[in-house]
């Protein structure tokens, strides 16, 4: 069964209420919940998370329009329809340029109050694909297929199948550049909760300052420069699910909020006091070995049992190379931008099967892009792959004879070398993230460093990335 979207329905007509109430409740589409004025409204959003709120415009104490400015700066993903009478068409018209969606006169017509809301819900799901598009935080990955036929491979892909028709929580194992996300994403659209937002975040790539409030927002005043309510990324996913990668790098200091939301979903926003609840489906996975994090004392063993409902293990590419003839296919056909297709020579083939892959499909598919970049013919040949071997080899730096009193190095020839060290540092981490197209995981990676090393490089020289 599909999730249901959560409906508010604020009116001092009882009758209306009610009536309304029972017509949007009687299929499995809609969850539907009701307020008679706009206190009792109020006290429900900061509770609870709506897809939809359907708000008279005139009530007693507390009218719709405060509301409508309410829900703006506490949950401006919540989609807004007036409902209002024939009288109050004007004020409709205004509460539009106030941020509400749209508007129904009454006495409605039942089918074109639900083409509204369905225009509504689908309005919500462009802001929230904007949001995310926005922000360098969240997974940008746009090709979720996973290439493979091999068993390991076709065997992962139907115990994912199985565990999407649940909503359990899952812990994905697997080292960097397996596809842990892809995994994750064939979960999503395989469940009940597949036309839901799906919400990946890297808690290795966001410093442990700013992790609390990327996961559960604030709220305006919590902090400096903090001048309005932000919504935390379990809200953003609210309906969906949402996918915690590298799980295993977030601090101590945040692990137990971590296991206090994933055991009642509740949460509060950083600086605030209300204690909000959604419903979101987590997905996790590391490269790490938890159990073994948890012994030494830097994972919360309950929060381990808590994440590992459920473990799926992705086996490494140098485990499934009967597979890297259609990885290889795949990233020609990803990367080449010229006709005719270059294809890979049976000499380099052999040369891609008898690598060990450390770097696993992530690693495939930059050996595969740069070939094309540097092959000068149709055909890609051993000459045309560079691997990491073959790249260690030929940076190792060759022993040169040492004389003494070869040369003498003063304060300022050191401080010099340093700052000349510096550029250059700068220069490769602009040209690496250039290159990944401003990926920072991806760019760590390259670099042999954690993205969290990354971002204080980034902030340390400066560098403006898009």
């Amino acid at each position: 069964m599909a999730q249901r979207y959560n409906i508010l329905i604020v009116d001092d007509e009882r009758a209306l209420v009610h009536m309304l109430q029972a017509e949007l409740s009687s299929g499995d589409r809609f969850e539907v919940d009701v307020a008679l004025d706009g206190v009792e409204a109020i006290n429900k959003l900061q509770s609870s998370i709506y897809d939809v709120v359907l708000l008279d415009v005139r009530m007693p104490r507390v009218g719709g329009i405060e509301v409508l400015k309410f829900l703006q700066e506490q949950s401006p993903q919540t989609q807004v329809i007036m409902l209002t009478n024939y009288a109050d068409i004007k004020t409709a018209i205004e509460t539009i340029k106030l941020g509400a969606y749209d508007f129904i006169a009454k006495p409605y017509e039942y089918d074109e109050l639900i083409a509204t809301i369905e225009r509504a819900l689908e309005r919500r799901r462009l802001f929230i694909d904007n949001e995310l598009m926005k922000s360098q935080l969240y997974g940008k990955q746009k090709d979720f297929k996973i290439i493979g036929k091999s068993e390991a491979i076709i065997g992962l892909i139907d115990r994912a199948r199985r565990v999407a028709e649940t909503d359990s929580i899952v812990l994905i194992q697997g080292a960097s550049g397996t596809g842990k996300e892809l995994v994750a994403n064939l979960i999503h659209r395989a469940s009940p909760r597949g036309d839901r937002p799906f919400v990946a975040m890297n808690c290795a790539s966001i410093p442990d300052s700013l992790l609390e409030s990327e996961l559960f927002g604030y709220e305006r005043g919590a902090f400096t420069n903090a001048y309005n309510t932000k919504q935390g990324l379990v809200e953003v996913a609210h309906g969906g699910t949402i996918f915690l990668d590298e799980v295993g790098d977030i601090s101590p200091a945040i692990q137990p909020k971590l296991l206090r939301f994933l055991e009642t979903g509740e949460f509060r926003r950083v600086g605030g006091t209300n204690q909000l609840k959604v419903n979101v489906r987590i997905i996790s996975a590391t490269n790490k070995d938890l159990t073994l994090e948890a012994k030494e004392g830097r994972f919360r063993e309950d929060l381990l049992y808590r994440l590992n409902v459920v473990t799926l293990h992705i086996p490494p590419l140098k485990e499934r190379k009967s597979d890297i003839p259609m990885l290889v296919d795949h990233f020609l056909n990803k990367h080449v931008r010229t006709k005719p297709q270059k294809q890979m020579s049976p000499d380099a083939m052999k040369v891609l099967y008898e690598h060990d892959w450390p770097g696993n499909i992530r690693e495939l598919e930059h050996v595969v892009e740069g070939a094309i970049i540097l092959s000068a013919k149709e055909v890609i040949e051993p000459a045309d792959l560079t691997l990491n071997t073959n790249l260690q080899q030929s940076i190792k730096p060759r022993p040169v004879p040492f004389e003494e009193n070869q040369y003498t190095e003063t304060k300022s020839d050191l401080d010099g070398h340093a700052r000349s060290l510096e550029e250059i540092e700068k220069e490769h981490i602009e040209k690496v993230l250039r290159h990944n197209e401003w990926s920072r995981v991806r760019t760590a990676h390259d670099l042999g460093i954690t993205p969290k090393t990354l971002y204080l490089k980034i902030k340390r020289y400066g560098i403006h990335t898009p």
